[in-house]
């Protein structure tokens, strides 16, 4: 076990390293950047104000000597200066990342407390009635694309309560500042839960048709535990492995619902740096990214050894 996730701990390093390599060059090679920007706003260009700008933020140095300089302090916590704004980017980035793990949170809380529940209600129920309805259900929120779900929210609310819950940095009450986040979360948690919905449909008919399943029943076990010590527990593999790729996605994955509800995260921050070829920004926005998903999908190898005693990781 200790040498499995040392092999996964090295892979983490190696995968980062790619990812800030990649996301480096992909900045760099794109046409125009910061200095580009800022002087075909202005309608002129001065050949030598251009040049004094670009050495001081250190664009006339070749890209190995500013990959060497970004990484560096990177691993010293100096996460560099916004082009834009000439703020610490800590300082741009740091405000933004709880409103984003607010949402993203309550999103992946709505979508595994729905989904996983409906799921097994669906598999239990199969052919019925119900799980047509579920399934239909299911469809349509692997269908309706983000943005227009969140606009149809928008409109409900004004419609019936002649207001909509835009984001505001200091709620009045406890109440708005759960509408703020948990109805946004409800937009883009109602994908994720008919997707979990569905996986965890799958996996526990899989299960139930296995030969332990039918044992288990011969041998008077009850109902209960047929379906939830032992189906849910051995189909939860599948179920745990959509839960942490959603995870890692929500995390960047919220352009869309931040800017239709303009909440201040780092997805929409994102977005606005890379049209500002706001490269310190971008890259470690990225990289945070990149943490998560490599964290989640860690998280989710270790649990596969909790759920399923089956696997055992050798050494």
């Amino acid at each position: 076990m200790l040498g499995y996730i040392v092999r996964r701990l090295a892979l983490m390093l190696i995968t980062l390293f790619g990812i800030s390599v990649i996301i480096f060059v992909l900045l760099r090679i794109v046409p125009g950047n910061i200095v580009d920007i800022l002087f075909d706003a202005a309608g002129y260009v001065d050949p030598a104000d251009k040049a004094n700008l670009e050495r001081d933020l250190g664009l006339d140095q070749s890209m190995v000597v500013q990959y060497l300089h970004w990484i560096g302090g990177l691993l010293h916590g100096d996460l560099g200066y916004s082009y834009v704004s000439e703020k610490p980017a800590l300082d741009e980035i740091l405000p933004r990342i709880p409103i984003t793990a607010r949402l993203a949170g309550l999103a992946l809380l709505f979508s595994t407390a729905i989904g996983v529940p409906l799921g097994v209600l669906s598999a239990l129920k199969q052919g019925s009635r119900l799980d047509y309805l579920l399934r239909a259900v299911s469809l349509s929120g692997l269908s309706l694309p983000a943005f227009w779900l969140g606009l149809l929210i928008l409109m409900a609310s004004v419609s019936l309560f002649g207001t909509m819950p835009l984001y505001t940095p200091n709620p009045q009450s406890f109440g708005q500042a759960i509408a703020i986040y948990c109805v946004p979360a409800m937009a883009v948690g109602f994908r994720s839960a008919a997707l979990v919905m569905r996986i965890t449909r799958s996996s526990m008919l899989e299960v139930l048709r296995q030969d332990y399943i039918r044992t288990a029943r011969a041998k008077g076990a009850s109902e209960s535990t047929i379906n939830f010590r032992h189906a849910l527990k051995n189909g939860m593999l599948p179920i745990i492995t959509v839960i942490g790729i959603e995870a890692a996605f929500l995390f960047g994955g919220l352009i869309v619902t931040e800017t239709v509800f303009n909440i201040p995260g780092i997805a929409r921050f994102l977005v606005e740096a890379i049209r500002w070829r706001d490269y310190p920004i971008v890259q470690n926005l990225v990289m945070f990214c990149a943490v998560i998903v490599v964290l989640a999908n860690f998280t989710v190898d270790m649990l596969y050894a909790v759920f399923d005693p089956r696997i055992r990781y050798t050494d």
